[in-house]
This record gives structure tokens, sequence and C-alpha cells, in this order.
């Protein structure tokens, strides 16, 4: 069942998918993705962002992603670490970066060398991403990961190393003294306030086609924000079900009443 046509849209505005078109460039995302770029553009070797769930980390690293040029960058992204051992996962690593590689983990590790010794040559940076690294539980994976800063060449990183994970992480790598010593850069990523989930809102649906029209009316958004405590993957929900239940009852706009009933109904 679509709703879209009944609010002006030409797309669903609030899908829960880090879809780069409906980045929002708030303030805090958008110092969040400059204080990654420098980590990496400046070879701090290590660089770590936290934020709680559903605050648009993932979403951030696909952007990240995609704002290195590709003539510079060669990127690795991890996105389930926990599934690996420290030899899998250099094999893994080896193979996002192209590079098909067999045998022990000295033998891997030797390839990896030589991979990033080559990349210098060739004006090249390796960037390696790691989201939802506070699964990773192994802490001789952690070891390794620590290990792979010392892959330098006159003091310069070869590699640097992209942490993306809940606040948890923090304390994971606090843990581990000499490898929280290695982070270069380390920010949180926290949820909008009201003005932001406001912006936040209007901003996705312009994108979805709205051109302005005010399909939330101010006491709408104060109370979706009130229920979600401004975290993106919460608001998403709570919005995309509004516009469903405003569609199903011909609403011409989403009231703070409907907003009050849905996250009632859906335990929000």
């Amino acid at each position: 069942m679509h709703y879209e046509a009944h609010w002006g849209l030409e797309l669903p505005p609030f899908e829960n998918v880090p879809d780069p078109k409906f980045y929002y460039p708030s303030a805090k995302h958008e110092e969040g993705l400059r204080r990654m770029l420098y980590g990496i553009e400046a070879r701090k070797g290590a660089v770590m962002l936290t934020g709680e769930i559903g605050c648009g980390k993932t979403m951030l690293s696909r952007t990240l992603v995609r704002q290195l040029p590709i003539e510079r960058y060669e990127i690795a992204l991890i996105t389930s670490p926990s599934l690996f051992d420290p030899q899998e996962f250099f094999r893994e690593l080896l193979y996002q970066f192209g590079i098909e590689a067999n045998g022990s983990k000295l033998e891997l590790v030797r390839a990896l060398n030589e991979y990033l010794l080559d990349n210098l040559k060739r004006g090249k940076d390796a960037v390696l991403i790691i989201d939802e690294a506070q699964t990773i539980k192994n802490d001789d994976l952690f070891e390794e990961l620590r290990l792979l800063l010392n892959f330098q060449l006159n003091d310069r990183f070869l590699l640097t190393l992209v942490f993306i994970g809940q606040p948890e992480l923090n304390k994971r790598v606090n843990a581990l003294p000499q490898f929280a010593q290695r982070i270069g850069v380390r920010f949180h990523l926290s949820s909008f306030d009201q003005e932001g989930t406001t912006r936040y809102i209007e901003f996705r649906l312009g994108v979805a086609g709205a051109e302005g029209r005010q399909v939330f009316s101010k006491e709408a958004l104060d109370v979706i924000f009130l229920t979600t405590g401004g975290v993106p993957r919460n608001i998403n929900k709570l919005a995309d079900l509004c516009l469903l239940n405003g569609f199903l009852e011909r609403k011409e706009q989403v009231d703070g009443d409907l907003v009050n009933r849905v996250a009632e109904d859906f335990s929000m």
C-alpha cells in the first residue's frame, strides 16, 4: 500500500536505509564527517566515530566513502567484523582491496604490506572502515588491528583505520590502553534537538518531492521529537507510520493527535 500520491510525494521519504540522497547535513553530522575526513587526509592512523543506535552512523559512513576521491583512495568497508577471526579478517581485507591471497597469516600480512607499499608508489592511500566495530569481542583481532598501524614508512601511516560503532566501543577500546593510544581522532554523534528534528523531517520530505508543502503540523513535529528523542531511525519509523495512517484516514495534514495515536498503537 503506497501513500506517496496522497501526500504529493515522488518516493517514500522515511525509509530506514542508508540512501545517500537522504543524507541530512546537520551540524553534528557534518562535524563528524569533517573530523573523519581530517583523520584520513592527515593520515592520523586511526579514527573513531561513536553514536547511539539509530543516530545515523551508517549513513555517515556511506557519505564518507562517497566523499573520498577514488583516484586517491583505496577503500575497504567491513560491516560485520564479529564474523572473522584474525586470519579470516586479513583475507577479507585483502579481498576488498582486490587481492586474492591464501596461506598463513604471515603470508597474508606480507601480501598486505606489498600492496600498501605499491599504493604509496602510485600516490594512493588505503582506508579501512569498520562499521559496528563494537561487536568485535575477540581481543586477538583488536591486537591485529593495532598492529596494522605499524604499517608505516618514514613516519607516514600506509593505512588509515576508521572505527564506527555504538558507545560501548569507547569502553572496549579504552580497556586496551595500547590500542586506545593509537586513536588519533574521536567524535561522538548525538541525536537531534527539537529544531534539528523538524529540519530533518522537512529535508527528507523535500527530497521526496514535497516542495515546501507543510505535511506535518508544528504540533505534530513537536510530538515526534518528544516521542523519538530526536533519534533519526525512530523519527523515520514514526513519521512513516503517520503518513500511512494519515493516508488511510484521508487526512490533509498530519497533526499532533494522529502522531500521539500512532505512537501509542506501536508502543513508541
